[in-house]
């Protein structure tokens, strides 16, 4: 029955997908509208957009389970500073000074901006290179979370083609769907379908809240927290039903910064802000996709902080991945309004997951054909870069689904180390570079290295740590990610603290360039 179910939704599902990207083909026939959609982008579409790219299958697969699980209702916290911090301060601070710069320079994307702004070629290429290196494991949690749920629903879809697994078959239909949409359409097929998976993403939560808390096992709110409170485990002090995390605040804080902080620095959150129409659907967004993700995140959280209930305290065999997909269908599989909610929750993975996806392929194709291509080969035409921009969608499609299909650590450690590593490159350069025209060349590159390596070593020195040579290299890696949100975390806040301490001793930018970048002068005065 579920699979009956479900198989009707996805059907239904990948049909509206193909049609939007055929739909908006007519929208991408130059770079500008393949890459920002015109710059003409409204409210709802943006805000939905933003939302809808920041939560994945993810955050339910991988930080829900493995979070809620740990922490218990205090997980819950994650969610709401995605929402304040992550959503409606992103929009405050940012949106409004990177649709005015990103105009006045002209610049279509992160490196791009880097390299206006700080007149740094080299600081554009290095981005560039970040991006499509670095985003592609994050991709892959995405494809992987997805992927892990999708395989406990149809457990025998693997038998389709031989030596395939469920898992793996899953992430091959999102990757094939995700690449026709998003190279037939470009940045308004990835609008559209973003605005339609958050009406599916919003259906999707709040019944999925309302079904686990009206389940047997939990007993709405108020018993679920005495439930919890009773929890215990030889050696270990379980705080579940506190509302701060109890000993894990620590460990809570952290998440809550990386999650929420790393926003104002990674390429495909702040690209929604370069296609926005005007200044009246920055005001609207900021509410709309603020609202959004409190009931994304929280509703995510919510459900994860009493898998235990649910799950009889017993942690799958597959591991914190397999919480949310286990607890689901132990609690829904057995009727036929479990069966269609299911599909539902399904649904609602998939297009968290595709928005998401389409979002990353986005940035890292772009790092490629417009940062890196076009600053080696200056007389490409704009129909050949349009044409190389497609291709490098499929190319980074392709390369993240076979990273997907390794073995890697558990899903949350491996998003967490590409989110901390990039949003700890770039906060400090961007978010200066946007509010003072102090911040100089030096200070972005120190700022931008800074974070860099701040990763690097952190990750080397934890791993050199956890080696013996029973465990091998591989096993050390796997416990040094573990510690990878607090790797990010320490990154973004070295690379806010030395951009702007640097610039204090290094020549800012030539005036020109300044007058440019913060819309008082022209583009041709400077030779741009």
């Amino acid at each position: 029955m579920v699979q009956t179910v479900a198989l009707v939704f996805l059907v239904v599902f990948a049909a509206v997908m193909a049609f939007v990207g055929i739909k908006s083909a007519g929208k991408a026939k130059t770079l500008e509208g393949f890459v920002l959609g015109g710059r003409n982008v409204g409210a709802w579409m943006s805000a939905f957009a933003f939302g809808t790219t920041y939560f994945s299958a993810v955050i339910f697969v991988g930080y829900a389970g493995k979070h809620g699980w740990d922490i218990g209702v205090g997980a819950i916290w994650i969610g709401l500073g995605n929402a304040v911090i992550g959503c409606w301060l992103a929009w405050k601070v940012l949106a409004k000074r990177v649709r005015s710069m990103t105009h006045n320079m002209g610049t279509r994307t992160m490196p791009e901006f880097f390299e206006g702004r700080f007149g740094a070629k080299a600081m554009k290429l290095f981005a560039a290179l970040l991006i499509f290196i670095f985003l592609m494991p994050y991709a892959a949690t995405v494809y992987k979370g997805l992927g892990t749920f999708f395989g406990s629903v149809f457990p025998g879809a693997g038998e389709l083609i031989p030596g395939v697994s469920s898992t793996v078959l899953c992430m091959l239909i999102v990757a094939v769907l995700t690449g026709v949409y998003l190279v037939l359409g470009g940045y308004i097929a990835v609008a559209m379908t973003d605005f339609i998976q958050g009406i599916i993403m919003i259906a999707g939560i709040i019944a999925l809240v309302f079904a686990v808390f009206a389940h047997g096992d939990v007993g709405g709110p108020i018993n679920a927290i005495k439930e919890l409170a009773n929890i215990s485990e030889p050696g270990k002090n379980l705080t579940l039903a506190s509302p701060f995390g109890g000993d894990s605040w620590g460990f809570l804080l952290t998440n809550i910064l990386l999650t929420s902080v790393g926003t104002f620095g990674l390429p495909q959150m702040v690209h929604k802000f370069y296609a926005i129409r005007d200044e009246s659907a920055i005001k609207r967004g900021a509410v709309i996709s603020t609202v959004f993700a409190a009931l994304i995140g929280c509703g995510a959280y919510a459900v994860g902080s009493v898998s235990r209930l649910i799950l009889g305290g017993q942690l799958p065999e597959g591991g914190y991945d397999y919480v949310i997909p286990e607890m689901l269908m132990k609690a829904f599989q057995d009727s036929v309004f479990g069966s269609v909610l299911l599909s539902v929750i399904l649904l609602m993975l998939l297009s968290a997951s595709m928005s998401t996806l389409s979002s990353i392929v986005l940035s890292s194709s772009t790092a490629v054909t417009v940062d890196f291509i076009q600053s080696v080969k200056r007389d490409i035409s704009p129909k050949r870069q349009m044409t190389l921009t497609r291709v490098m969608c499929l190319v980074f499609v392709a390369l993240s689904f076979v990273f997907a299909t390794f073995n890697f650590a558990i899903i949350v450690s491996l998003m967490s180390y590409s989110w901390g590593i990039i949003a700890g490159s770039f906060i400090g350069p961007f978010l200066w570079g946007l509010c003072s025209k102090r911040t100089s060349k030096a200070g972005a590159w120190c700022g931008m290295l800074g974070g860099f390596l701040t990763v690097v070593v952190m990750t080397v020195v934890s791993t050199a740590q956890n080696y013996d040579a029973a465990s091998g290299v591989y096993k050390a890696f796997q416990a040094a990610s573990a510690n990878s949100p607090l790797f990010g975390v320490v990154a973004m806040g070295v690379s806010l603290a030395v951009t702007p301490l640097v610039s204090l001793f290094t020549k800012p930018n030539d005036q020109k360039t300044l007058d440019i970048a913060f819309g008082t002068g022209k583009p041709e005065e400077a030779g741009a």
